[in-house]
C-alpha cells in the first residue's frame, strides 16, 4: 500500500468544480484533478433527487487530506459536500513519485 490517495467530491456545476480543482493545484494539495460530468441519483432530506453534477477525482497524499477537505468545504456551495478518500494500493512507480513531488 502507498500513502497516495484519491479523493472524490462533487460540485453542482462545471465552474464550481473547476474553481475547486484550480485551488487545490495552486495550493499544492493535488497533483491532478479530473472533472467529469455525471448524473447523480440520491436521497436528500427525505426526497429522491437526480441532478447533473461534476465529479472531481483528486490525486493527492494522505498527509494533504485534511487541507484538501478544508478547501472543498471552503469552496463548495453544497450544505454537505462530498469528500471521500480512497487508498491507492499500488500504481506505476513514476506516477506515484510524480504525485509525491507535486503535493506539498
Amino acid at each position: 500500500m502507498t500513502d497516495k490517495k484519491i479523493i472524490l467530491s462533487t460540485a453542482g456545476d462545471k465552474k464550481a468544480a473547476e474553481d475547486i480543482a484550480w485551488a487545490l493545484l495552486e495550493r499544492k494539495l493535488a497533483a491532478c484533478v479530473n472533472v467529469i460530468p455525471v448524473q447523480s441519483f440520491y436521497q436528500w432530506k427525505g426526497e429522491m433527487e437526480s441532478n447533473p453534477e461534476h465529479l472531481l477525482v483528486i490525486k493527492t497524499t494522505a498527509a494533504a487530506f485534511e487541507r484538501v477537505r478544508e478547501t472543498i468545504s471552503e469552496l463548495n456551495s453544497y450544505e454537505v459536500p462530498e469528500c471521500i478518500q480512497i487508498s491507492i494500493e499500488a500504481g506505476a512507480e513514476a506516477y506515484l513519485k510524480w504525485i509525491e513531488q507535486s503535493v506539498q
